[in-house]
């Protein structure tokens, strides 16, 4: 059993690490520390607990915010809606939560619920459904275990709110999506209701404390003069893939996704080598050539070469030298079944999923 407070600059490393695990998507993670850090300095420090610290009966809550990442940035985040959300959820369940969760821990929704918990003296489950982050709301190990997000409650900045029930998590997905739209691109979520006892099978346990880890890394490395890059490496058991410049930039955004591709010029040891980056809110694969140099559900980040500063999708522009990191997957991933849900031909590339660490050990 842990408990572990959270303060104002331990939320500055969780948001580092936040951007390095939300391999390019969900969302900046500065907008939502900025809100957790404000509610910690009104409210206290959040407590971070492990579900050992909870009864297998007790009922915990993700709280999200839902939409493109390029939208997000643009509409800063705000508390009352989340609030809003989970009181609406917990009001169809006739039970409060215990504790609430973070349905992804990369990106925005990593440091979102510390808001909430702050000001509503709840704790946070150190842990997530992904251990990275995805771009759809049924790619989660919890809908692999047949939990469903349902029901849903949404929310809005200006007082709407609304509560869904879908056959499946697919459904939900393109019922939310659909809303979302309608909601100005981005709005607040309540979802993924479960008891601890079905959390314990689906949650990557200790994946806040994971982002803490890197981003105190990152800041170690700059106070004692060491690559950045390398400490990276070194805390998150990843991989190289690729150093150089970006010299080409294609985006779009389809109305859900922000979709695009990166070409990177080598540098260094990959010089006279090109790489590509496609991603959907998330970086998906990485090539050079026919070559797959990582592909999902692997971690595939972009951090500043010089600083390791993660870089997201939407910050990615001509003339960035960046390192392209690949990070090793929660083996639940590796699953046929998951790799159904997440692997690359669900995203409709052309190729199968192999470890990070196999294509990385032939290239050398």
């Amino acid at each position: 059993m842990r408990t572990t407070l959270i303060d104002v600059n331990d939320l500055e490393a969780i948001a580092i690490g936040a951007a390095l695990y939300g391999t390019g998507g969900g969302g900046d993670p500065h907008i939502g520390k900025l809100l957790a850090q404000r509610a910690v300095r009104q409210h206290g420090p959040t407590r971070l607990i492990t579900l050992d610290e909870l009864d297998d009966e007790q009922l915990i809550i993700s709280v999200a915010m839902i939409g493109a990442p390029a939208v997000m940035l643009e509409r800063l985040a705000e508390t009352g809606p989340l609030i809003t959300a989970l009181r609406v959820l917990e009001e169809k369940l006739g039970r409060r939560a215990a504790a609430l969760f973070s349905v992804e821990v990369g990106g925005l929704n990593s440091v979102i619920p510390f808001s909430v918990a702050t000001q509503l003296k709840l704790p946070l489950v150190d842990g997530d459904t992904m251990g990275r982050a995805f771009p759809q709301l049924d790619m989660t190990l919890a809908n692999l275990q047949g939990i469903s997000a349902t029901p849903l409650a949404l929310a809005d900045e200006k007082g709407n709110h609304l509560l869904m029930h879908a056959i499946d998590n697919p459904h939900l997905e393109k019922f939310a999506r659909s809303i979302t739209m309608d909601m100005g691109g981005s709005c607040y979520s309540a979802m993924y209701s479960m008891t601890v006892a079905q959390a314990k099978t689906c949650l990557v346990q200790g994946s806040i404390s994971m982002t803490q880890r890197a981003g105190q890394a990152l800041f170690a490395a700059r106070a004692n003069h060491l690559d950045p890059v390398s400490e990276l490496l070194r805390v998150t058991h990843g991989h190289c893939l690729f150093k150089g410049k970006v010299i080409d930039l294609q985006r779009q955004i389809d109305g859900r996704l922000s979709k695009g591709e990166a070409t990177i010029a080598g540098l260094d040891e990959h010089a006279e080598r090109r790489a590509s980056l496609l991603y959907q809110n998330e970086f998906l694969m990485a090539r050079s050539g026919d070559k797959v140099l990582a592909s999902t559900p692997d971690l595939i980040c972009v951090v500043d070469l010089e600083t390791g500063e993660p870089i997201t999708a939407e910050q990615v522009r001509y003339g960035l030298r960046v390192a392209v990191l690949g990070l090793p997957c929660v083996p639940q991933w590796r699953s046929s079944a998951a790799l159904q849900l997440v692997g690359p031909r669900a995203f409709g590339y052309d190729a199968d999923y192999r470890p990070v660490e196999q294509l990385t050990q032939e290239s050398l």
